[in-house]
């Protein structure tokens, strides 16, 4: 990319390789999704810088597969007490660089330190395990032990829609099983991970094992593919997760990725709860969270009065600038992204839809929507929409809203609001999802569960331990008494 010369809110960004920070000349624009205004001018690495981090991480993996593990949990404790003392700071970026609303964007850096703290607890305790072997004539007197030792070094890609969150999923797990971390952040949101990445080596993390940088979707591949890297964990599109993956040769590999999650609305459900859960879980952030409720599925019986509480509380709702104080919801990503949204509700209009709220935009800035009545084969319906809408079909039979809720490609989250134990283990056991929220949305999320899906939603799990668990090998060292 060309040389940009502007001004920028937040400054100028070079490239970390290795403790290093690097101008390259290549540069481009990191622009506001509210105002289209110039947030940050930021370096891109090319396959040089990504090589040299490359060959540093290698290197860098002697030091850190031998750092006790009071070490590295210091080093996350320090590292989250320091996200901590720049709490507003981290926040006010999210909202820049995102359109994230502040308030919003606060709850997300108490998450990111809330991450870092628990991954330092983490790295007290990896456990492995004591296996007896004398269960054969001949191997009396065995026994072995199955420890977990550090994998090697990790290559971390994160998406636009939490810029410092998902930074800390990637990097507190790596640090705390003692793997090297080559990080490169969502290139329309990078200035959190930037800001982060000096502070992950003042926290005491070695220089050599931590690079920090954007890089062309080209040059991505070169962290995907070089047998040097020993796992690739990759948070995105289902399409450009699934791609990685096939070009990731032996390497582990960790994705979390899409989805277009249901939440079924039974008719013993406390209503009013329900509308207020479901109102927060689709409209947060827009919608932009792979788990964010999409697919509202509502028993007969109680319809109307969930229709009409819900669109109470969608209208209330206010739209704007997400530095100010009282905005509930600020743009989605970029004019493109609202134009596509513009373009599937009106395929699910024409195709017998109606709109009870929203359904208006200015530029990137959508009015919370809720679409009732479309059909199972327009895209707010089998695709993931990311964007502040919930799409509602009222239903008899809750079997048939259960086979619903799991129809399609996506398997990452899925909720449903009953009491009745008969209606929640059919859901439990017709849901194909990672994760089932009983008496809640899809978008309930706490940093140390395990997280993930099945089907096109992803592969393997993070969340603190279970994201250690994919970074460390087993080792099984045998023991012979006799």
């Amino acid at each position: 990319m060309a040389n940009v010369h502007t001004s920028a809110q937040l400054g100028e960004f070079g490239i970390q390789i290795a403790g290093e920070t690097r101008q390259t000349g290549r540069t481009f624009e990191v622009r506001s999704p509210y105002d289209d205004s110039v947030v940050a001018i930021v370096h891109q690495a090319g396959p040089a810088d990504i090589e040299t981090a490359i060959a540093a991480a290698a290197k860098g993996f002697a030091a850190t597969r031998v750092l006790p593990s009071w070490k590295r949990s210091a080093i996350l404790e320090t590292l989250a007490r320091a996200v901590e003392a720049r709490r507003e700071e981290f926040a006010r970026t999210i909202a820049l660089e995102a359109g994230k609303p502040i308030r919003t964007a606060r709850l997300e850096v108490d998450r990111a330190i809330f991450t870092l703290k628990v991954g330092g607890e983490e790295a007290r305790r990896i456990h492995g395990e004591i296996v007896a072997l004398d269960w054969l004539p001949g191997t009396e007197g065995r026994e072995a032990q199955v420890r977990r030792v550090p994998l090697g070094p990790v290559a971390g890609i994160t998406p636009f829609n939490f810029p410092l969150l998902l930074v800390a999923h990637k990097i507190a797990p790596a640090i705390a099983a003692g793997d090297p971390i080559i990080l490169r952040p969502g290139p329309r949101t990078p200035i959190s991970a930037m800001l982060l990445g000096p502070m992950v080596l003042e926290a005491g993390w070695p220089a050599e094992a931590l690079s920090v940088f954007p890089c062309s979707n080209e040059d991505t591949l070169r962290l995907v593919e070089d047998e040097r890297i020993k796992l690739l964990t990759f948070t995105g599109s289902a399409a450009v997760g699934w791609m990685l993956k096939s070009r990731a040769g032996r390497k582990r590999v960790t994705l979390e990725l899409g989805g277009n999650a249901a939440v079924i609305v039974h008719r013993d459900a406390d209503v009013a709860y329900a509308a207020e859960r479901i109102a927060m879980g689709g409209f947060s952030y827009s919608g932009q969270s792979c788990i964010s409720a999409q697919r509202i599925y509502v028993h007969d019986e109680i319809y109307d009065r969930f229709v009409e509480d819900l669109v109470r509380r969608t209208k209330l709702l206010k739209a704007g600038d997400p530095l100010r104080d009282d905005t509930d919801l600020g743009p989605v990503i970029d004019t493109a992204a609202a134009e596509r949204i513009e373009e599937w509700i009106a395929e699910a209009t024409t195709a017998g839809g109606t709109v009870l709220a929203g359904g208006t935009r200015d530029g990137a800035l959508w009015q919370p929507t809720i679409v009732a009545g479309a059909p199972a084969t327009v895209r707010v319906n089998c695709a993931e929409v990311f964007a502040p809408l919930l799409s509602l079909t009222r239903y008899s039979d809750v079997h048939a809203a259960i086979a619903a809720a799991n129809a399609g490609d996506y398997g990452l989250q899925a909720g449903i609001f009953s009491h009745d134990d008969r209606v929640i283990n059919a859901a439990i056991d017709g849901i194909d999802a990672g994760g089932i929220i009983i008496n809640d949305t899809s978008t309930f999320r706490v940093d140390h569960m395990p997280y993930g899906g099945v089907k096109q939603s992803g592969f393997g799990r993070e969340g603190l331990r279970y994201a250690i668990e994919e970074m460390t090998e087993m080792k099984l060292v045998v023991f012979n008494r006799r």
